[in-house]
């Protein structure tokens, strides 16, 4: 028996070792699930904020390339611009009565293609004669007395006009102020 009592010791001490590994092999996983469970987290939330981050870059490059499209003819139609200036300036010398020159029908038509087609890419034309100053939107040359008292401080004539492309400035009506 005594045999028997020492195997049975062994057994017994054997059995606690496997216990004890057990129970040491159960708290780690335990540990490890909730490690894992707390990384699982920590990269979903770093997943879900590089996902909004990349929406939001597409958000702003698409905002950008729309508004660098609507601009992008801004250099060629400064460029036209002092053309349409020197159309209106000859039709407007040309209406007057003492003068030998006329303002052909072919050449009106072609201004006013000229200008539709501007028109089309977003070109306007500001609106100044008659309207209050406002410094934001037009360019005092120079102020005269006003002809009547409700003109005082509004626009009396309209050196060269102002121009907008798709509702941004891109030259200020250069006016004559009443004082």
């Amino acid at each position: 028996m005594a045999k028997k009592n020492k195997s049975e010791e062994v057994v017994e001490e054997q059995q606690e070792a496997v216990n004890e590994q057990t129970s040491n092999t159960e708290e780690q996983v335990q540990e490890g699930e909730a490690g894992a469970s707390d990384e699982l987290a920590q990269m979903k939330d770093k997943y879900l904020r590089l996902f909004s981050d990349f929406d939001n870059y597409k958000k702003r490059t698409a905002r950008e390339t729309l508004e660098l499209r609507k601009t992008a003819s801004k250099d060629v139609m400064m460029a036209i611009i002092p053309v349409l200036d020197d159309f209106e300036r000859a039709r407007i010398n040309a209406s007057k009565s003492d003068t030998a020159e006329s303002f052909s029908e072919g050449v009106q038509l072609v201004y006013d293609k000229l200008f539709k087609t501007l028109k089309s890419k977003g070109l306007e034309i500001m609106k100044s004669t008659g309207e209050q100053f406002d410094a934001e939107l037009h360019e005092a040359i120079t102020k005269i007395p006003a002809p009547t008292p409700e003109m005082k401080g509004k626009i009396i004539d309209t050196i060269e006009f102002g121009y907008t492309l798709n509702d941004q400035i891109i030259r200020y009506a250069k006016v004559v102020v009443g004082e």
